[in-house]
């Protein structure tokens, strides 16, 4: 391990960064709301920073190892998050704290969408987009976009990809050149983003709206410009766009490349995880709006929309809404919350602990069924035609321990501040699984929340993003031996 090596890559990485404050700088000029220099003090720290960090370690020349991608992976989110919420903090009198800033910034990077801001309608244009590309650069993974310019810059990005994307294409590229994997990646993304934009605006967005609500989409973030979010438009077109993009991004960006490579969707229906997610979709939004119906919540036409929306939004993480699902009858406030655990499919924007994680499960569930029926049979684990070795299959088990385990105590952490239990239960699955909504006191907003209690949610957003592991191997022994 070679720290001026990561201290120089970090530098890079923050003064990249910095440049992404550009944008909204122009927008502030753009819309005279006086913004402009909060973000050229944060681009000027940003920028100083990064040459502190760079500049002596410049020559450090050395090939990444797996151990340095994990340290600049977790250094990297927490590093710009704390960066980011620069702006958040200096603009105008309706600044926010140190808390909320850096709670609101990781909250965006993380996709999380969770937000401790009222009255979001009133703030300047800038800071409004600035939520937004918070998100889609998060949404398919800054890291990602590093790995496919830092090789420009003499700097190997395998190890750093290995540490940032889940699941299937951990071990697997598209492309024989992981620079070229992560291209084609940002390709997908940014062409998705474009289309998402234009489908809004021909659904009656302005393109304000549309430029920001496509980018939290894309990457199922949830940040909106309105405090009513979708809600606001009440429009079932719109409606049905975010729908259909949320479930877009809940898919494998590995199955899009290769339905696009191959000018196939069939492929879409052959993979055994993006099938169980649209069943599950299925069957619960069928639950969700028999159950509309039958109590009267809606009628006929306004249950199917809000049904079907908040069942995509909520189990995909996406955490737009259109209606106040809390407060909805019997179970299901409670059903959709818990459906978020599942997410999205590994490889996608969404959160969660992943689909075929979940499948895994299940599969290894019946396995020990069948054990007890037969003990001495052999019974392979198998998602779709091939058999998953014992190894993987134990280490998702390892996962979801691991899960339950923190999850318990960043439960019991945010309870000891005051929080009552349905809050913060909700609160750290919320964060946790990177969607956003809560139930309790935290249903429209996070901002009551005590302060410890949001340095816990924040701890708990970048465990999720970065799915636990990749956090947690820092705090072993074993990991700083040499």
């Amino acid at each position: 391990m070679s720290l001026r090596v990561i201290l120089r890559i970090l530098g890079l990485l923050l003064m990249l960064f910095s440049l992404t404050m550009l944008p909204p700088t122009l927008m502030s000029l753009w819309f005279r709301d006086g913004v402009w220099s909060a973000f050229i003090i944060g681009i000027a720290i940003s920028v100083a920073t990064g040459l502190l960090l760079y500049l002596p370690n410049r020559h450090s020349q050395k090939e990444l190892r797996i151990r340095d991608g994990f340290i600049i992976a977790v250094m990297f989110w927490t590093v710009l998050a704390l960066f980011g919420s620069l702006p958040l903090m200096l603009f105008g009198d309706g600044s926010l704290s140190i808390t909320d800033a850096v709670f609101e910034s990781f909250s965006g990077l993380t996709t999380t969408g969770a937000t401790v801001i009222t009255g979001i309608d009133f703030l300047p244009e800038s800071i409004l987009y600035y939520r937004q590309q918070l998100q889609w650069l998060g949404g398919m993974g800054i890291v990602v976009l590093a790995v496919a310019i830092l090789p420009t810059l003499g700097i190997g990005g395998m190890a750093l990809y290995r540490t940032e994307i889940p699941g299937p294409l951990k071990d697997s590229k598209l492309t024989p050149r992981i620079t070229e994997t992560a291209k084609a990646l940002w390709y997908i993304y940014a062409t998705l983003t474009i289309a998402c934009m234009i489908a809004y605006m021909l659904a009656g967005m302005g393109w304000f709206d549309a430029l920001s609500h496509s980018f939290s989409t894309v990457a199922n973030g949830g940040f909106s410009t309105h405090d009513a979010s979708i809600g606001y438009f009440d429009s079932a077109m719109i409606e049905m766009i975010c729908v259909v993009f949320m479930l877009i991004s809940a898919f494998s960006f590995s199955l899009h490349f290769i339905a696009w490579r191959e000018k196939s969707l069939l492929h879409y229906f052959q993979d055994p995880e993006a099938r169980f997610l649209m069943l599950f979709l299925l069957a619960l939004a069928v639950i969700t709006v028999l159950s509309l119906w039958l109590t009267n919540t809606y009628e006929t036409e306004r249950g199917l929309r809000h049904g079907i929306f908040q069942v995509v939004s909520v189990a995909t993480t996406a955490g737009y809404s259109v209606a106040d699902f809390s407060m909805w009858p019997g179970a299901l406030p409670f059903l959709l919350f818990v459906a978020a655990f599942v997410g999205g499919c590994s490889g996608s924007t969404a959160g969660g602990m992943k689909v075929i994680r979940i499948i895994l499960i299940l599969k290894q569930g019946m396995r020990e069924i069948m054990r007890l029926i037969h003990p001495n049979a052999v019974i392979a684990v198998k998602v779709g035609k091939v058999s998953v070795p014992d190894g993987i299959a134990q280490a998702v088990w390892g996962f979801f321990s691991v899960y339950v385990l923190l999850f318990f105590l960043m439960l019991v952490g945010v309870m000891a501040t005051g929080v009552d239990q349905v809050t913060a239960w909700s609160t750290v699955g919320s964060a946790l699984n990177n969607l956003g909504p809560a139930l309790g006191e935290a249903s429209t907003n996070y901002g009551d929340l005590p302060s410890f209690a949001k340095w816990i949610l924040v701890m708990a957003m970048l465990l999720g993003r970065l799915e636990i592991f990749t956090v947690l191997v820092l705090f072993t022994p074993a990991f700083w031996r040499r």
